[in-house]
């Protein structure tokens, strides 16, 4: 989720970061068109909110692509100073201005042969937006103060949160480095179209900074997680997982209260309690009961709840859930049945998962 880099910073190494999480049917619509686009070439436009994942994206095509085992070098357009970006960009050679004491390599020959990812590319100035332009036309460039043009072979993955066909109108973005640059576009949800997913983050973000923090949270209040998929989320996933650690280090005796600005002052954990235990058997019940108790396969319980298979079954087994026979998998559903197998109240004792 990380969208600033350091000027000194160069990867030379993919490292796949995070993953992605959730299985709405907002979210596999754009995971879909990543499938699509990542064997290619193609410059790809990611546009969205703030928060929304981004470079997440960004980094999914990389990995997609034959370019995977080649350097993934992010920059972020709206982090460095205008003065600087050039350089960033394309490098420089010794004495190319004031202050250049050294030869500079640049993020494009950096990432040769691999993918360049430049987020915020609405804030590029447009001073610089022909020489952007000429780069992905021509595949080719001049270092700052150097007469010798270098050839490269980059595969260039952008991303903004700005509306550029207005910025076009507003002649404020270059209209051919827009068609040039909005190749594919892929348009991420905002947290608030894929309230489906937010249980599934809320459960994965609790657990990365419990234990990061080295705290116990075993009880998440029911009030607090409807409250969570209630909320609008302006800043989407990437307010959620601030939210969640600023819950966990509020946390008191393992409970995680609510820490929704329009909540303050009214009572966290109201009696009775659900544990997280609780929370997060009920929604992985939740999504066997829909997929009529299927596990695995595209349609099934684990990519419903972005798990792998294996994962789902030895969660299961942790919770002491048991995946019906066929004689109780069609009965389960039947109104004839006084006690849905997945009530709290019902035994669990039928069959193995």
């Amino acid at each position: 989720m990380e969208n600033i880099v350091s000027i000194e910073s160069r990867e030379q190494h993919f490292d796949p970061g995070p993953t992605i999480i959730g299985n709405s049917p907002p979210l596999q619509s754009v995971l879909a068109d990543v499938d699509r686009v990542a064997s290619t070439d193609s410059t790809v436009l990611i546009l969205g909110e703030t928060g929304t994942g981004k470079e997440l994206i960004a980094r999914a095509i990389h990995v997609g692509s034959r370019r995977r085992n080649r350097p993934f070098i992010r920059l972020n357009c709206a982090a460095i100073p205008f003065d600087l970006l050039e350089s960033e960009l394309f490098g420089h050679e010794k004495g190319a201005f004031t202050g250049a004491v050294a030869q500079k390599i640049g993020r494009f020959e950096m990432a040769d042969r691999g993918t360049l990812f430049l987020d915020e590319i609405g804030d590029l100035p447009l001073a610089l937006q022909p020489k952007l332009l000429r780069v992905l036309q021509e595949q080719e460039f001049e270092r700052l103060g150097s007469g010798r043009t270098h050839q490269i072979n980059v595969r260039l993955v952008a991303a903004t949160h700005r509306d550029l066909a207005e910025k076009v109108v507003r002649n404020e973005f270059r209209s051919d480095l827009y068609y040039r640059l909005n190749v594919f576009p892929v348009t991420l949800p905002p947290l608030r179209e894929r309230r489906q997913d937010i249980s599934t983050l809320v459960f994965h973000f609790v657990e990365i900074f419990s234990r990061r923090m080295g705290k116990v949270i075993h009880c998440v209040p029911p009030e607090t997680l409807a409250a969570f998929v209630a909320y609008p989320w302006p800043g989407n996933v990437r307010e959620l997982q601030n939210m969640i650690e600023r819950a966990v280090i509020l946390s008191n005796e393992g409970v995680l209260p609510n820490p929704l600005p329009q909540l303050k002052g009214q009572a966290h954990c109201p009696v009775p309690l659900s544990t997280f235990r609780d929370s997060e058997r009920a929604v992985i019940e939740q999504a066997l009961r829909e997929t009529g108790c299927v596990i695995g396969g595209p349609s099934g319980a684990a990519a419903r709840l972005g798990l792998k298979r294996t994962t789902l079954i030895a969660k299961m087994k942790k919770l002491g859930i048991s995946r019906p026979g066929p004689e109780r998998s069609a009965a389960m559903f039947s109104h004839a049945e006084a006690t849905p197998w997945w009530s709290p109240h019902a035994k669990r004792d039928y069959g193995t998962a």
